[in-house]
């Protein structure tokens, strides 16, 4: 069993005009950036392996708040929103056209249109990659996004639909790692403390 952290990216332009970012590859603001230079992992949680997905705003994050070397996982990237992606979601609502339903509503098979992927689809690729974090006893922050985390906190809190607590910025979700990569053992949110 593996102790981890959930941290959610800082934010980007997108997040500020709510639009679904997904695999769009966009930069942390500069307020995020300021943010960030305020803010230090807490003690105890500072000097864990670091591991990201692929996505700037991920790996950023994390550089901004730990100084040991972080490795990218592609496999724990963001869900892809197919032809949402870019979109806000007052916008897409009022779309009839659009298939749209709250990404929060989703169920665990439903797939945005338009090569989008499905919660179910999403923890299929991303629990080998947990395995392999699972396999190294050393505690580890995962720097990840929203909808992912999401997954890993449903999983945890019993299952695929379970209630998650609202994920918010600036806080770190403790989960453990079965050998099979199966998040369990939700911990309460740990704040990220002023440097």
């Amino acid at each position: 069993m593996t102790r981890i952290a959930l941290l959610r990216h800082y934010q980007t332009d997108w997040n500020v005009e709510q639009r679904l970012q997904g695999r769009s590859d966009r930069p942390l603001t500069e307020e995020a950036r300021q943010a960030l230079a305020r803010l230090a992992l807490p003690p105890g949680w500072a000097d864990l392996r670091v591991i990201t997905s692929t996505l700037r705003r991920s790996i950023d994050t994390a550089a901004a708040l730990s100084s040991a070397p972080s490795r990218q996982e592609p496999r724990l990237v963001e869900i892809s929103w197919g032809d949402w992606e870019g979109h806000r979601a007052e916008d897409l609502a009022a779309d009839p056209g659009a298939g749209f339903i709250p990404t929060g509503d989703l169920g665990w098979s439903d797939r945005p249109p338009g090569g989008g992927e499905s919660r179910a689809d999403a923890w299929a690729r991303m629990q080998p990659a947990l395995v392999q974090i699972a396999a190294d006893p050393v505690p580890a922050l995962l720097v990840l996004h929203k909808a992912v985390m999401r997954i890993l906190l449903a999983l945890a809190h019993g299952g695929p639909q379970a209630e998650t607590p609202e994920i918010k910025r600036g806080r770190l979700y403790p989960l453990t790692l079965r050998p099979d990569g199966h998040p369990t053992d939700p911990g309460a949110e740990i704040r990220l403390v002023p440097r």
